[in-house]
């Protein structure tokens, strides 16, 4: 469920204008989407489903504060990088900067996938997130549903989490290459010895 966001445009408002607040980024990962693709985790989420596997992601806090413009050359600046994939905690909840660095990543020819926790319907209705019509928009394939830990899946058959979750292909041309699994993991080791272990049901956990 949902809880109250009374408070959320407030907290929101500490991101600057064309900026996002992320929780972590990886390039050229494999279990989250076809291809190889960057994976951008956004910070904050009102869900908090029971048995998330990211709850570090709930808070609004800022933690890493990036440009649109300076996440957009990362992202390209690896040529390996075929897609972006929109992770969080909840990335609808910063949907009109999403749509931008979406936006300027198709005009290089990359794909861009996002999970969400609300339905296609919610982000297509009158009460959706601030720019959710212009993320979808751009999106390429969209992965939508809460996590709900009693439908878990853990299935080399599944791209997702739990059985309610649904996969959108916006783009006839990924509609075969849907092939990614819920029971996929990748390790990150980055230069400073830090970690990140993601792909598993969709968890990131940083080290």
């Amino acid at each position: 469920m949902v809880q109250n966001n009374g408070n959320l445009r407030m907290e929101l408002i500490q991101i600057p204008p064309d900026y996002l607040n992320i929780m972590g980024y990886v390039d050229e990962s494999e279990v989250n989407g076809p291809g190889r693709r960057a994976v951008v985790w956004v910070q904050g989420c009102l869900r908090q489903c029971r048995g998330c596997f990211n709850k570090e992601s709930w808070s609004f806090a800022i933690n890493q504060l990036v440009s649109v413009d300076t996440l957009a050359e990362k992202i390209l600046s690896n040529p390996r990088n075929q897609g972006v994939t929109f992770s969080g905690g909840e990335p609808f909840w910063q949907a009109a900067a999403l749509a931008v660095l979406a936006a300027k990543v198709k005009a290089a020819g990359l794909n861009v996938m996002s999970f969400s926790g609300f339905t296609l319907e919610e982000l297509q209705s009158d009460s959706a997130p601030a720019g959710s019509q212009d993320l979808l928009n751009q999106l390429d394939i969209l992965i939508d549903g809460p996590y709900i830990q009693s439908l878990a899946l853990n299935s080399p058959d599944s791209p997702v989490s739990s059985s309610n979750q649904r996969v959108h292909v916006f783009n006839p041309a990924l509609q075969e290459h849907i092939t990614w699994t819920s029971d996929q993991i990748e390790i990150h080791i980055f230069k400073d010895g830090s970690r990140i272990i993601t792909g598993y049901r969709g968890r990131l956990e940083l080290e």
